[in-house]
């Protein structure tokens, strides 16, 4: 991948900082034959990305919620976690420019905010948030969305591989670099909490912010993958998310 190219004039914000810095250390690594594709949506689609950033993550958040990496119709259209199009544009009200990966898969083409696919996850994750918070600044105030890994990994054929399936030699200094950044993260924004979207991201945290975060849990992950997910997720992130105290009527 080329190395992260400034899209602004201006001085980076601390959260596009921590993101450039993310993005040169993994576009760096050499993950070998076992990940033939992978896609930087921190650099290719740096201009929604970096709005995102500052638009939405100014400030201190009481609670980070930390996802796995980009879906291949959400993060990796559009460079905002969980970003379904649609959720992203229409309630986020971001949108910009999306350039190409270098290496991209005739089968998963980078179309941007043009993508016509849905992004199960980010509607389900999004969708909650427009129906629970009912604008974008009431959840923002309080809460704020990252994901650990950057990257989005593809098999030969196109299909989809998740972080916790890399083979050691490319996972270990692929997380180092995730688990700095996400030390940075909440350094900067001082959550009170650090709550995983589905498992993997919890134990990362852990990991990764021993000693530095109290309180670390997790709640749900939205994939349509998930059995227990295709089974009212909302509602039961709801009740997780108010067993941990970390609602409040709006």
């Amino acid at each position: 991948m080329p190395h992260p190219r400034s899209t602004r004039r201006d001085q980076p914000t601390p959260l596009a900082q921590i993101s450039r810095k993310l993005a040169g250390a993994v576009d760096a690594l050499e993950l070998g034959r076992s990940v033939p594709y992978v896609y930087d949506p921190l650099v290719y689609a740096r201009v929604p990305h970096e709005l995102y950033l500052d638009r939405w993550g100014q400030g201190q958040k009481r609670v980070l919620l930390v996802g796995m990496n980009p879906g291949p119709f959400g993060m990796a259209q559009t460079g905002v976690p969980f970003g379904d199009v649609p959720s992203v544009r229409d309630f986020l009200g971001i949108e910009g420019p999306v350039e190409h990966p270098e290496h991209e898969h005739p089968a998963r083409p980078i179309e941007g905010f043009a993508c016509p696919r849905r992004e199960v996850s980010g509607s389900r994750l999004w969708g909650w948030v427009e129906n629970r918070f009912r604008t974008p600044a009431a959840f923002f105030e309080r809460f704020f969305v990252v994901n650990y890994c950057p990257l989005v990994f593809m098999e030969e054929g196109g299909r989809n591989l998740t972080p916790d399936k890399l083979p050691k030699k490319a996972s270990g200094p692929l997380f180092a670099a995730c688990d700095e950044a996400l030390a940075s993260q909440v350094e900067l924004l001082r959550p009170d909490w650090v709550i995983g979207v589905g498992g993997f991201a919890e134990r990362r945290a852990r990991e990764a912010l021993s000693g530095a975060v109290q309180n670390i849990g997790t709640i749900l992950h939205p994939s349509p993958a998930s059995p227990a997910a295709n089974r009212g997720w909302a509602e039961q992130v709801e009740k997780q998310l108010r067993t941990l105290g970390l609602l409040v009527d709006y």
